[in-house]
């Protein structure tokens, strides 16, 4: 299954901190289901890396808008996504770089 990668840049610090519990919980839920593989905010806690697992970038969308961030507007300043490769270690993915 393709992963993507989504770079997120923070926005208002308070509209997040609000929703974030229920971001954490919705990311869980993510990767209990395997949509999401792995998650984590820069140290300077500027943004945060996203990698997940979803049929195509249709499917990613729609989860990125489900998430409790996108609906607390300002939470999230810019949201950048990207269809990543994994190279190492192997992947059933390793042939495409």
């Amino acid at each position: 299954m393709p992963k993507y990668v989504a770079i997120l840049t923070f926005g208002d610090h308070d509209t997040r901190m609000a929703a974030r519990p229920a971001h954490r919980a919705y990311l869980k839920h993510l990767l209990e289901t395997g949509k999401l593989h792995e998650s984590g905010p820069w140290a300077d806690d500027t943004g945060a890396l996203l990698i997940y697992e979803a049929a195509d970038e249709a499917e990613l969308r729609a989860i990125i808008a489900a998430d409790p961030y996108t609906a607390a507007e300002g939470a999230i300043a810019e949201t950048t996504v990207r269809e990543w490769v994994r190279i190492f270690p192997e992947s059933a993915d390793a042939g495409r770089g």
